[in-house]
């Protein structure tokens, strides 16, 4: 018996061995960046070499650094007009694919068709969307000069990414372009879920669209609604590509779409302002930020029959 035992432990440590390269990778490239930089923002470290202790000077200079409230608020003003537009094109695509009365068919190919910004790399989107918007010889601003020249009014082109007016807008809507079909899809997933007599038994019974949406779509997709929001919450607020890679640095919109994430990549990377430490400490005080919100976020999600 203890033979037998002692063959299925060593049996059972060979697990230990196909996982290690995994728990080494990660730690390597995970777990020690996370607390590297948590040391770092307690230093004065500006770009290599020996670096002093100095407490939470950084995280104080954070606090009261009137531009990184305002890249905050940028980011802040960006995501809610880009997750307005995102989930409320999400929530009305979803809506017309479950209504039973309707029963849109083709969901697979409209799944495709949907996500496919998705898996667009943002610099192509980048550079497809500046030419697009170039105020003097982009596309969209042809065509609304040429919608008024048929009605004899006069058009001036608008300056949709170079404006400090227009810049933040425009990105937002494009990050809603490029995230409202992984919104739909997972709101789609959850929808496919529910048991379909739901619906049938509801319809049959004379309940309406939207007394259907209400009392039963609504309150069965809970959780993936949750899911959606928090990772649109945290992917809002790390917002870095698309402004970084459409808007220059020299442009006069610069200022008014500058996320978090840019004005940490000014001191964590860029020649001339790097101040790794500082930069480490935006760092986590973001992350404190987003940590934050996502519980309230998640607290408002979860009703008290679900504690």
């Amino acid at each position: 018996m203890k033979k037998k035992k002692s063959k299925v432990t060593a049996y059972n440590n060979w697990g230990y061995a196909f996982v290690a390269p995994f728990v080494i990778v990660f730690c390597i490239f995970s777990i020690y960046p996370v607390l590297r930089t948590l040391y770092l923002s307690f230093t004065n470290l500006k770009v290599v070499g020996n670096a002093d202790i100095i407490g939470f000077k950084n995280y104080a200079r954070v606090l009261t650094d009137k531009f990184f409230w305002t890249a905050l608020w940028n980011t802040v003003r960006i995501w809610i007009v880009n997750i307005v537009l995102q989930l409320g094109l999400a929530f009305l695509l979803m809506m017309v694919f479950s209504d039973v009365k309707y029963k849109m068919r083709g969901l697979a190919v409209f799944r495709i068709i949907y996500y496919l910004p998705n898996i667009i790399a943002a610099t192509s989107i980048a550079f497809l969307f500046s030419t697009l918007l170039d105020w003097r010889y982009g596309t969209f601003n042809i065509i609304i000069k040429s919608i008024y020249d048929l009605f004899g009014a006069k058009y001036n082109p608008v300056n949709w990414i170079g404006s400090s007016a227009t810049a933040g807008y425009t990105v937002a809507v494009i990050q809603s372009w490029m995230w409202f079909g992984n919104s739909f899809l997972m709101l789609m997933a959850g929808v496919q879920s529910i048991n379909r007599d739901y619906f049938e038994a509801a319809a049959i019974d004379g309940a309406g669209r939207w007394t259907i949406f209400g009392k039963i779509t609504l309150p069965l997709i809970k959780p993936i609604m949750m899911y959606v929001a928090i990772t649109s919450l945290i992917g809002g607020l790390q917002m870095f590509d698309l402004p970084f890679l459409m808007i220059e640095t020299a442009s006069s919109a610069y200022g008014s779409v500058q996320t978090v994430m840019m004005y940490l990549y000014k001191f964590g990377f860029t020649t001339g302002t790097t101040q790794v430490g500082y930069a480490s400490a935006v760092a986590y005080v973001l992350f404190l930020i987003i940590l934050t919100v996502s519980v309230v976020e998640l607290r408002l999600f979860r009703g008290k029959g679900d504690k």
